[in-house]
């Protein structure tokens, strides 16, 4: 079950972001004694494998620029290592709530604008605008490392959204971010002890596959398709997590 989910997790990081809102919920139902810091450490072991293969891929067949990317996702990093050491000491089921309001903004926004993602338009140039991609790595950054799920999402949405970029070109530089959040994150559970290996190493290599047969489909497909799972995988969130918050399931 946690090898299906996993590389289902790995799919959807890949296309669209937000692997997580799967595989944590897997987690749970599998290792019911487990910690929460445990679930967030082992899925951040399993997750890393997914969005190193997604984002190699991805740079190989896309070529995203790295002089946005790569101050982005170092700042990303920085921003995952605070929110991990905020986690810690945090209740997980404060941030339902929080992650359900923004997935219906983000979902209605990319609904109602079918132009949205479709070519590269980027706003701002020059220091701006890396500097407006830092500023979104380090917050995301900090929400990742705090809990995590949907944030591949966030971050495509922020780079379509705000920056101006197509979907695809968009999931190519989120996944360089996603990855430096999921090491930051690391940085902090991993010395801990906090991550159990046996099923870490098993979710690992389902969500490698993943990631690499997502990257693959998201370049061949296309803007187009990237944007159509994205608007689907954000309504099945909406469905999962508002569906718990009402009680209809756990």
């Amino acid at each position: 079950m946690l090898g299906l989910a996993a590389f289902a997790a790995g799919w959807i990081d890949a296309v669209v972001g937000g692997g997580g809102l799967v595989q944590l919920p897997a987690l749970l139902l599998a290792l019911p004694g487990a910690s929460p810091a445990q679930l967030l450490a082992t899925n951040k072991f399993g997750s890393i494998f997914g969005t190193a293969t997604s984002s190699v891929t991805y740079y190989r067949r896309v070529r995203p620029d790295l002089r946005t990317a790569l101050p982005m996702a170092a700042v990303a990093y920085v921003g995952a290592v605070g929110g991990a050491l905020i986690g810690l000491h945090i209740p997980k089921s404060a941030f339902n709530p929080i992650i359900l309001v923004l997935l219906v903004a983000v979902g209605a926004y990319t609904l109602f604008k079918p132009d949205l993602g479709r070519e590269s338009i980027r706003r701002f140039h020059g220091p701006r605008h890396v500097v407006l991609a830092m500023l979104t790595g380090l917050v995301i950054g900090v929400y990742d490392g705090a809990l995590g799920p949907g944030t591949g999402s966030f971050l495509v949405f922020a780079l379509v959204g705000l920056l101006g970029y197509a979907f695809l070109e968009a999931s190519a530089k989120a996944k360089i971010a996603n990855f430096a959040t999921n090491l930051g994150a690391l940085t902090v559970f991993a010395p801990m002890g906090l991550v159990i290996l046996k099923v870490g190493l098993v979710i690992a290599g389902a969500n490698l596959a993943g990631g690499y047969v997502g990257a693959r489909t998201a370049v061949a497909k296309g803007s187009g398709f990237v944007r159509a799972i994205f608007v689907l995988i954000v309504s099945a969130f909406i469905v999962r997590i508002g569906g718990s918050l009402l009680g209809w399931w756990t």
